[in-house]
């Protein structure tokens, strides 16, 4: 099973090369549409997720989280941002497969759809191309259309020994903006460490082999690497179970002045995250995310079913309806005849 996921990666990025011919520049936050992240518990906790991720959400977070499933999980979430203005949805589903590994499949679109084109619309009496004063647009010419972002990410997770697992994520990319598209691979690969019984190690690093965008245009745009580490410290309080999470974005572009700190072109952003988890039936949360704001959150556990919410806020366009609001659900196949064979 590793050789023949090893080998398609291998034909992958061969065949993806050549549209490197072509214009290529180094894109300055050309993976921000990838950046949020699905699952309303880590996005509930700042994203502070790389340590204690372990659930079919996993996949985004730190793909080696998907070895702590124990039965096979479908995950949904929905996001609305700036007063729905922009959605974003998530499907995906991890299946087990006997101690040793775990497959997974997640797909995310985000986008903004309905977006009016008045270009073919004008009544132009003049001739001059331009809205002037007497003229104007006519309703029935007026189209839509709808910017969106497609991500698919085929996940491949194995237990290298008793505490340490670790994962890797195969990335089809896919983009429209009306008069141009693009398409785009890359690569994501992660490892979680069970230090003790209470604390968890873990490290990302997303676009690691630098992610390719080949625009329609002739154009090429290459993501550069994120590493992300982080930690996370399970225990009993109250009767529950208390999980203090921290995280750190280390990204290489060069973002001076949007990130907590930077030394020279490496910016760092800390996320931080806590978790108040009751006998696992009901959850609350609260972080603090990598750009810089407050998440809160809350879940419940229904039998089979886990129900996630997740709140938070963009001070950069206060001016507009921005909070975010996220719900998601995870749906888990507990019976014996699903469990993961030891």
């Amino acid at each position: 099973m590793r050789f023949s996921a090893v080998a398609a990666i291998v034909v992958l990025t061969v065949f993806a090369g050549g549209p490197l011919r072509a214009q290529t520049e180094i894109a300055k936050y050309g993976g921000e549409f990838m950046a949020t992240g699905f699952g309303g518990r880590a996005l509930g906790m700042g994203g502070a997720g790389v340590a204690i991720a372990g659930d079919v959400t996993a996949a985004y977070w730190n793909p080696a989280g998907l070895m702590r499933t124990q039965y096979p999980e479908i995950g949904l979430m929905h996001e609305q941002r700036f007063g729905g203005l922009l959605s974003s949805n998530y499907g995906g589903v991890a299946w087990p497969f006997g101690p040793k590994y775990t497959l997974a499949l997640s797909v995310t679109r985000m986008g903004v759809d309905d977006i009016p084109d008045t270009r073919d619309a004008l009544i132009d009496l003049n001739g001059n191309g331009q809205l002037d004063p007497n003229e104007r647009l006519d309703p029935s010419k007026v189209r839509s259309f709808s910017s969106a972002d497609w991500v698919a990410y085929l996940t491949y997770a194995f237990r290298s020994s008793d505490r340490l697992a670790l994962g890797v994520n195969l990335k089809l990319l896919a983009r429209d903006l009306l008069d141009a598209s693009a398409m785009g691979v890359g690569f994501d690969i992660g490892a979680q460490y069970r230090a003790t019984d209470a604390l968890s190690l873990g490290a990302t690093v997303q676009d690691v082999t630098t992610t390719l965008m080949a625009w329609s245009t002739g154009r090429n745009e290459l993501v550069s690497p994120t590493l992300k580490i982080g930690a996370g410290y399970a225990l009993g309080f109250l009767g529950g179970t208390v999980t203090p999470a921290l995280d750190f974005d280390i990204m290489f572009e060069n973002r001076r002045f949007a990130s907590a700190f930077n030394v020279g072109a490496v910016s760092v952003n800390p996320r931080a995250g806590l978790e108040y988890r009751y006998k696992n039936v009901f959850a609350l949360r609260g972080g603090y995310s990598d750009t810089q704001d407050l998440t809160f959150g809350a879940g419940i556990h229904l039998p089979k079913l886990y129900l996630d919410y997740a709140y938070g806020q963009n001070d950069l366009f206060s001016a507009f309806a921005d909070a975010s609001h996220r719900i998601s659900l995870r749906v888990v196949l507990e019976e014996a005849k699903f469990e993961r064979k030891q």
